[in-house]
């Protein structure tokens, strides 16, 4: 009885000791990084086709925050983010240059699509987005905005400002404030017109009326860019392994997954890290 009174202590102890570096050994492995990007590539199931590859490739689970770009660029900018990959080249390349990313690295590419009713009564149907926009306008018809400081929100703006209509886009414009799917989502309930990626618009299933009216137009391109958060600005960021995502998808398995993602045989994006 004694000399179990007297072992008791250590043997507890030695099984504490062993908890902790078990414990320590898990953490170790269970690596994660958060990375905020659009919603394109969330809606669009491109993330749950890529994400299970780059985990076997490295171990490391991602946490995606799917939001407009704009906001994904905030959290950037405060630190709440690892990774960013987003679309929208002038913001990703002055958070590049306001020190907050390291790096931006282009990664894939789709088009933008102008949707709309079948029927088209603004007679919108063709390639020009800009003389697109002008019948809208003109028309007075219902047109959806994602008004969420997204990449496909601010491709729209650039249209509408080329079409000469920052201030007068219609009486039918309307801002949802809302992401890409939602804003499909309320175009096919009201018969509205809508900016969308083709990402996301291949994807979406509640269609209703809706068709592709415009396409085609080399000002409808869409490139994606992604980029690590500076640790020197957030040293808390998981610089390394957030690393080792922007260099796996930029490199050739990882964009190898990227295009070999497609809905009913049509690719959805189309890589090119490499030009």
């Amino acid at each position: 009885m004694k000399k179990f009174i007297c072992f008791r202590p250590l043997a507890l102890v030695q099984y504490a000791q062993a908890a902790i570096i078990l414990i320590a050994s898990v953490s170790a492995h269970a690596q994660s990084i958060v990375v905020a990007s659009t919603t394109s590539t969330e809606q669009s199931g491109l993330f749950a086709h890529l994400l299970p590859e780059f985990k076997k490739a490295s171990g490391i689970d991602v946490k995606v925050v799917a939001l407009g770009t704009g906001q994904a660029l905030d959290m950037g900018r405060r630190g709440d983010a690892d990774v960013l990959f987003v679309h929208d080249q002038v913001a990703e390349e002055k958070i590049v240059a306001d020190g907050f990313a390291v790096k931006r690295y282009p990664v894939m590419y789709n088009d933008f699509v102008l949707i709309g009713p079948a029927a088209d009564p603004a007679k919108t149907r063709g390639k020009d987005i800009v003389e697109a926009l002008k019948k809208l306008s003109v028309a007075g018809a219902p047109f959806i905005s994602r008004g969420d400081k997204s990449g496909t929100h601010a491709a729209e703006l650039r249209f509408w400002k080329l079409a000469g209509l920052p201030d007068n886009k219609g009486s039918g414009y309307k801002e949802c404030g809302c992401g890409m799917g939602p804003a499909l989502n309320i175009a096919s309930s009201s018969g509205a017109y809508v900016l969308a990626d083709r990402g996301t618009w291949l994807s979406f299933k509640n269609r209703g009326d809706l068709a592709v009216l415009v396409e085609g137009d080399t000002r409808l391109f869409n490139q994606y860019g992604v980029m690590l958060v500076n640790p020197a600005k957030h040293p808390h960021v998981k610089a390394a392994d957030g690393q080792k995502f922007v260099d796996w998808v930029v490199s050739a398995p990882g964009q190898a997954v990227i295009a070999s993602y497609k809905i009913a045989g049509e690719q959805l994006f189309f890589s090119n890290a490499g030009q």
